[in-house]
């Protein structure tokens, strides 16, 4: 009978064994749970909280104030046509003044006279060809002396002449793509950024594409110079 009886106390024994498994995995993973949610509610606080700083505020708040307060000019490079002259217009329309840099001096004579007569704001350009490379930033440099940079737009950009296998794509434009799309930005921010680091105010806008965000055949190394 004592046999039998220890035979009855085993599915017991390993009853309460694994029930008292399960209990401390349950205490664990009640743990692990509580951390998961406690870091996606923070998550979530943080997210409103950038979005109402970023957007919400400043709804609230002179939006030509809120731009001015980085300081007095903006410089817009390749501000001739497209994206760049719309940055440029529309920082000119909340009173910054606006230096144009191109590659075209009678684009951007005509350009910066048409905004300065427009916004009322005083404007300036320098003759910069980016895919020259390094021997245009000294000019540039001496260009912006003294200059309170507030915002810098880095909008330069060349494209492939048409689509081409990488090993097709002559190293001319190669070094073109590389020191217009990725050089400039770089160098154009080696400039500005000190004075803004001293002044403890600024903002610079590097403008990418979305084919950096995709598979585009035929058109990679545009693509990764497009990366910010």
């Amino acid at each position: 009978m004592e046999t039998v009886n220890e035979v009855y106390k085993i599915p017991v024994m390993i009853s309460k064994g694994m029930f008292q498994l399960f209990s401390s995995h349950m205490e664990i993973l009640a743990v692990v749970g509580g951390c998961f949610i406690l870091w996606n509610f923070f998550s979530f606080l943080h997210f409103w909280y950038s979005m109402i700083q970023q957007y919400a505020i400043p709804c609230f708040l002179s939006r030509s104030k809120h731009i001015r307060q980085y300081g007095e000019w903006a410089i817009v490079t390749g501000a001739t046509s497209g994206i760049g002259k719309a940055y440029a217009e529309e920082l000119a329309s909340h009173g910054m003044n606006i230096i144009l840099v191109s590659r075209n001096p009678e684009k951007l004579k005509e350009v910066s006279e048409a905004i300065a007569a427009t916004y009322k704001v005083k404007t300036r350009f320098i003759v910069a060809d980016f895919s020259l490379g390094r021997e245009v930033y000294p000019h540039i440099k001496e260009a912006l002396r003294n200059v309170e940079v507030g915002i810098l737009v880095n909008n330069a950009g060349v494209f492939h002449d048409y689509p081409q296998i990488t090993t097709e794509v002559p190293e001319d434009k190669l070094w073109e793509i590389i020191n217009v799309n990725i050089g400039a930005a770089v160098m154009m921010v080696h400039i500005v950024l000190p004075g803004m680091v001293q002044r403890k105010r600024g903002a610079i806008v590097n403008v990418s594409s979305g084919t950096c965000c995709k598979a585009t055949p035929l058109m990679n190394i545009y693509a990764s110079s497009k990366v910010t």
